[in-house]
């Protein structure tokens, strides 16, 4: 066994097959384990491990990467302006998840902007050159034509979030349902009666999911839901002033508001002391995120914790699979996966 050193049986460098073979697998195991694939057993990886170093095998990146028609690079892509990636919490949460787990890989990370047209053009030709392995998409609308794109060119792709509940793509979302339907239980159970929502952008299927969550929980117990209590806003803190304005006009009764987002609460709070309302005392306010902006709300704000990170690493693990499994699409649409994690209310005297 030690005879080989770092030489394979040809006397040159040891090779991937050679490396199979030490371990006992297929050339594809190897590969997978080299590239940080997580399709692999920890059996399996720790014998390829051990073969890699008892051979001494130096992966050539290059020559790998120009044999499999690889770039060894991942677009996170966000069809959203500048602006708004740097003002919400939520985009450099999930920037921090996929950066951690792709860490432990050789790929490097492109951030790519395709907030108006002639952004989504550009990519849409930088795409087209096949000149990344896989894309990550992050706060995707329902028209958006990226994801019916990467399809066409079958790259591998990963979305935060479906667009629809027929999403073809893979997916990693946080239960928007189970979310809201805990903060309006959680404003019942205080005694609110009067619970008003604004919403996200209603393009967004997350956002769609908590306007569901928000009428089922009322109906449950027992509440008729007025729909003048909902108010469509676009996650923005503007967008929250905006719809807690016509909110405490069309009903300057309310005792309680769900907002879809952090954000979009700090907004709402801006208007409600405007208007001379103590929170929680005349009105109670939940957000949803529990990013840094609901801890360091006066008062700090109750909110819906989404694991955002952990939606990133999610995100990079499913996207190593696409791309590791290089079939035609159409073989494999019955494993496409969607990923749904948890969510937790998380009380503070805002509510």
């Amino acid at each position: 066994m030690a005879g080989h050193g770092a030489r394979g049986r040809s006397g040159g460098r040891p090779t991937l097959e050679e490396v199979a073979a030490r371990a006992g697998v297929g050339r594809g195991t190897v590969s997978r384990v080299i590239n940080g694939s997580p399709r692999v057993s920890d059996a399996t990886r720790a014998a390829v491990e051990a073969a890699v170093a008892e051979l001494g095998y130096v992966p050539n990146t290059a020559a790998r990467a120009l044999a499999a028609n690889r770039t060894d690079a991942i677009a996170l892509v966000v069809p959203e302006p500048e602006t708004r990636f740097f003002a919400e919490p939520y985009f450099s949460d999930m920037l921090k998840g996929v950066g951690a787990e792709l860490s432990e890989t050789e790929m490097q990370l492109l951030l790519i902007f395709a907030g108006n047209d002639r952004e989504r053009q550009r990519l849409a030709q930088y795409l087209a050159a096949h000149r990344v392995d896989g894309v990550l998409l992050v706060s995707v609308h329902a028209d958006d034509p990226l994801p019916d794109l990467l399809s066409q060119l079958e790259i591998p792709a990963v979305i935060s979030g479906p667009r629809s509940a027929g999403e073809t793509l893979p997916s990693v979302d946080s239960d928007n349902y189970g979310g809201a339907r805990s903060a309006v239980e959680h404003l019942l159970a205080r005694g609110c009666g009067r619970i008003a929502h604004i919403t996200g952008r209603l393009d967004v299927y997350g956002a769609q999911r908590r306007i569901d969550g928000y009428r089922d929980a009322l109906r449950d117990a027992g509440h008729e839901v007025d729909e003048l209590l909902i108010e469509p806003g676009d996650f923005s803190e503007g967008g929250g002033r905006r719809a807690m304005s016509v909110l405490l006009e069309r009903h300057p009764d309310l005792d309680a508001v769900f907002a879809a987002s952090d954000v979009t609460a700090a907004g709402a709070r801006q208007t409600l002391r405007d208007a001379g309302r103590r929170i929680p005392d005349d009105v109670a306010l939940v957000g949803y995120d529990d990013s840094a902006i609901a801890r360091h709300m006066d008062p700090p704000l109750t909110s819906v914790r989404q694991p955002i990170e952990e939606m990133g690493r999610r995100m990079i693990d499913l996207l190593l699979t696409e791309i590791a499994d290089r079939r035609p699409s159409a073989s494999r649409g019955l494993e496409r996966r969607r990923v749904v994690l948890a969510t937790k209310l998380v009380p503070r005297l805002s509510a």
